[in-house]
């Protein structure tokens, strides 16, 4: 008998970690009401727990590819304005 996988979203994800990190309920409970194995809540839980630390540090190498990011656009800008700007400047001198 072939079952097939459930893959479940992040919100529901989320939701299931922290019921279980709030420790209200037993895994036990929380498998039987979400319908999820007790093994699979204690590794979301785990996960969760686990990435806490990132949402309150900055992410340096983000920070460092938007300034490069902007850096970029704003030579593409530059260049743009070059570009329209010989357009109309070419268009002024009649051909020969």
């Amino acid at each position: 008998m072939a079952t097939t996988r459930k893959r479940h979203t992040a919100s529901f994800k989320a939701k299931v970690a922290l019921e279980a990190a709030k420790e209200n309920k037993t895994l036990n409970e929380l498998a039987s009401e979400y319908g999820v194995h007790q093994v699979q809540i204690s590794k979301w839980k785990k996960e969760l727990l686990g990435g806490l630390d990132s949402l309150f540090t900055k992410n340096k190498a983000n920070t460092k590819w938007d300034k490069e990011r902007d850096e970029l656009y704003k030579q593409i800008g530059k260049i743009t304005v070059e570009r329209d700007w010989l357009k109309k400047s070419f268009k002024a001198y009649p051909k020969p």
